[in-house]
């Protein structure tokens, strides 16, 4: 299987390299749905990619990212072995190799960010298996208008470092490392799946699980995007301020106390959010069965989202 994501001026390369870890780490073998084991381990695994986008993503017309080192079998391997299933990691963990700049992280702190209404998510196949996947998303909605010219500047420049040395550091004409990343899976048969999500630091996360719940623990569509959800916050947020939460998980409260006491066990502050939370993600997809011709969609109850065929 492929998976196309999109490039490191935006996070669309963590879905890749979380993936990568995945496999390495035993394809998940023998590990129940959603139990306290898988759990942790997905949430290590999100905490190290979280660590090579903040010290390597950026825009590459300005930052030497190295993307063929990050998804290199070494890289992977490394960030694999630094996980202890019986220990959560009280941070993501520290950069491997060469990094841009040497920069301090933002100070802990803060709450987790709420979901602002400034992104949307679309996708669509044909009847040749054509695929569409896009994360419209501005925060226009937020901006002032420039007195005199009626102009209304994107707010995407709150995603860039006002630290130079951040390899998302603001500089002239350099664009910050965004959050949008939409996505398509391709099966070896030539079966596609779009996929992707609104919910900034949240989207590869919750893309990840979906992700898994349909290709590894063989759920529909609709059932994959309705399990419940997790997010990891232990990274500084991509949007100023750039909250920090050291070993922070917050989980929706569908999962079971046995699984939520097990994870603060190993060493995870954990925190519950409301069934069918908005704040883990709307997660929408199409997947078209190349032997069959067959599209299967489904559209996240977290926010109003439809699945139309036409």
């Amino acid at each position: 299987m492929q998976v196309f994501t999109c490039g490191p001026w935006c996070q669309g390369p963590m879905l890749a390299q979380a993936l990568l870890m995945v496999e390495r780490s035993g394809g998940l073998a023998g590990l129940a749905h959603n139990s306290a084991d898988y759990i942790h381990l997905l949430t290590e695994i999100i905490k190290a990619a979280c660590s090579d986008r903040e010290y390597r993503y950026g825009d590459p017309q300005f930052v030497d990212v190295g993307m063929e080192q990050l998804l290199s079998e070494a890289h992977v391997a490394a960030r694999v072995a630094a996980i202890d299933m019986q220990l959560a990691m009280p941070d993501m963990p520290p950069p491997l190799g060469r990094y841009p700049g040497n920069f301090p992280l933002p100070e802990p702190g803060g709450s987790a960010a709420t979901i602002e209404p400034d992104t949307s998510y679309c996708c669509a196949v044909d009847r040749w298996g054509n695929a569409f996947s896009a994360t419209p998303s501005d925060g226009s909605w937020r901006s002032p208008v420039i007195p005199g010219l009626g102009i209304v500047p994107s707010a995407r420049g709150t995603q860039s470092r006002p630290d130079p040395r951040h390899p998302s550091g603001v500089a002239p004409g350099k664009r910050p490392r965004l959050t949008p990343n939409p996505a398509i899976a391709l099966r070896d048969d030539g079966s596609v799946m779009p996929f992707g999500a609104p919910g900034g630091d949240v989207q590869v996360q919750a893309m990840l699980q979906v992700f898994l719940n349909t290709f590894h623990f063989g759920m529909d569509i609709q059932e994959a995007i309705e399990a419940p959800r997790f997010a990891s916050f232990s990274f500084p947020n991509s949007f100023a301020p750039h909250t920090h939460l050291p070993g922070r998980l917050n989980l929706e409260d569908r999962f079971p106390t046995a699984v939520t006491d097990e994870l603060s066990r190993r060493g995870h502050d954990v925190e519950l959010w409301p069934a069918y939370s908005r704040r883990v993600c709307s997660v929408e997809a199409i997947l078209r069965d190349a032997r069959t011709g067959f599209l299967r969609a489904g559209a996240d109850l977290r926010q109003p989202a439809y699945a139309v065929a036409v």
